[in-house]
């Protein structure tokens, strides 16, 4: 599993920002990579329970997350795409149309920089930056570190930005309501067909970028029949992050929608 890509190496740093001040402190994922180096070995038995067991371990965490997050009425999400999707841009945008109109906060995750944090900052919502150094991946422990240096009221938006890649983010839940997976254009068509285990784990899949489309050689429809092919319970928006453009939908079902187990008000 992960110990192929580096994650059995790894020390998340969780840094606070605001206040001019950027506040780092050294969160080492004791057991996930502890777990990891024992299987140094390589026997294919002993790599399968050390796998199984990280994955329990995430499980419970992630449970833990949920109920934080259905005893607060918090609807957490989880942005998941490949580098360059534009998940940051589709932060930026949305907070600029929502912000005021309901509390929201996010959690940055990337290997290294405050790079997204900083523009984040600047919006004025709450932010906490999580590093995963070698990790490729966000896991629920680092959320529940995170989830303190953050203070959330009560129907919070909180928006999770995972570490760009479509593969070890399928197999960690964090805790959230739901899995958003961002595609553009400029990635081709066929990312459902290459990736299943995301899009079959997402419940919601963001098309960005469509203002490309004119300058692109990208079947959209094709897109879109992939994505219901892989999964066909994925809600679909299509939109840009950049022009504004079908952004009205997003953000439609962004202030409406409910935490899970939360009573619409």
């Amino acid at each position: 599993m992960c110990d192929n890509c580096g994650c059995g190496h790894q020390e998340a740093n969780i840094t606070v920002m605001g206040s001019g001040v950027a506040k780092t402190g050294q969160d080492h994922a004791g057991d996930h990579a502890a777990d990891h180096a024992g299987d140094q070995a390589g026997e294919g038995g002993r790599r399968l329970a050390v796998e199984q067991e990280v994955l329990a371990k995430n499980i419970a965490q992630a449970e833990h997350n949920r109920e934080h997050f259905a005893r607060h009425r918090i609807l957490a999400l989880n942005l998941v795409s490949s580098p360059g999707a534009g998940k940051t841009t589709l932060l930026e945008r949305t907070i600029l149309e929502l912000n005021g109109r309901l509390p929201l906060a996010v959690i940055e995750g990337d290997q290294q920089t405050l790079l997204d944090a900083q523009r984040i900052e600047r919006t004025g919502v709450p932010v906490v930056q999580v590093n995963t150094g070698a990790g490729c991946h966000l896991d629920a422990e680092m959320i529940h570190r995170a989830l303190h240096r953050l203070e959330l009221s009560a129907g919070s938006r909180l928006l999770i930005e995972n570490v760009g890649n479509l593969v070890c983010p399928a197999m960690f839940d964090l805790g959230e309501a739901a899995k958003v997976v961002i595609i553009s254009p400029t990635e081709g068509e066929d990312k459902p067909l290459k990736y299943p285990a995301m899009f079959t784990a997402a419940s919601i899949c963001v098309i960005n970028k469509i203002d490309l489309l004119p300058y692109l050689d990208f079947d959209l429809a094709l897109c879109r029949q992939y994505l219901q092919q892989v999964n066909p319970d994925l809600q679909i928006f299509t939109l840009s992050a950049k022009s504004g453009e079908g952004l009205a939908d997003w953000l439609e079902w962004l202030a409406t929608a409910q935490p899970p187990g939360a009573a619409a008000v």
